[in-house]
């Protein structure tokens, strides 16, 4: 029998954010029926430090127990309290080379980041978010430490379009039967006279003028409405575009990154 559950891959670096990143990750898994499993690479220089063979072998087998028993005790309780199941694996080697490997082949429907508080794009110190945005052309979610998703709780969604078109209803229809709340459509278009349909009877829209803060402008309303999870449709942009790097570094929530690839609907 096909297994059509959603498949959820975590890229983390275990840093001291690493749980909140997982129950986020756990909130969006419950909603969309997901699988989850946690991906982390080591570098070897951050393992072996002698140049004896047999001192490397020790020490990599040393560092695969120890960091094995740390991915345990950061997933064992989130999943006792969440009761959801979250794989993982572990990898040595050149960190861009094995996320793009794995990637590969476990071909997931989302990936998820963090975020980290310098607002930068760096992560695992090697441009990681940058380097998967331009290599992934799913749906990536960037997970912010404040205001993060919680398990079990109603998610408040936003949704961001920088092109005077709202994200594709289907996707949003997806979360729409999910939530309670209303969704919020922020918009940032060149003439505020311009009017669009709503994308149903659960949008409150803002609207806003394109400009150097239009960003900024969103991310304070964004704040004041208590959205958790923002989506952008990536989809219609170049991947290296400044006006992507603009959303990620200046919203403080989560975001998530539709792109090409996008099926979110219930399968």
């Amino acid at each position: 029998m096909k297994n059509n559950r959603y498949k959820i891959l975590v890229l983390s670096d275990l840093n001291k954010s690493a749980a909140l990143e997982l129950k986020s990750t756990v909130s969006l898994a419950k909603m969309m029926d997901g699988d989850i499993t946690l991906f982390h690479v080591k570098k070897p220089t951050d393992i072996v430090e002698r140049e004896s063979q047999l001192s490397a072998i020790r020490a990599i087998n040393e560092d695969h127990i120890a960091t094995n028993k740390k991915i345990e005790g950061l997933i064992k309780p989130i999943q006792e309290e969440f009761k959801q199941n979250v794989n993982y694996q572990v990898a040595i080697g050149n960190i861009k080379y094995e996320i793009e490997a794995y990637i590969d082949a476990y071909q997931p429907d989302m990936i998820v980041l963090g975020r980290r508080k310098s607002k930068t794009l760096n992560f695992m110190g090697d441009n990681i978010t940058d380097f998967v945005l331009k290599k992934y052309n799913g749906t990536i979610m960037i997970a912010a430490e404040q205001h993060a998703l919680q398990p079990n709780e109603d998610v408040t969604l936003g949704v961001l379009n920088t092109t005077d078109k709202s994200v594709s209803t289907d996707f949003i229809e997806g979360f729409v039967n999910k939530t309670s709340q209303p969704i919020k459509a922020f918009k940032i278009v060149t003439n505020l006279t311009e009017t669009e349909n709503s994308l149903n009877n659960k949008t409150v829209e803002y609207v806003f003028q394109k400009g150097t803060k239009a960003v900024d402008n969103v991310s304070k309303y964004a704040l004041k409405s208590n959205i958790n999870l923002m989506c952008f449709d990536n989809s219609k942009h170049d991947k290296s575009n400044t006006s992507i790097k603009k959303v990620i570094s200046k919203l403080n929530v989560s975001l998530l990154l539709t792109g090409k690839n996008t099926t979110m609907l219930p399968r």
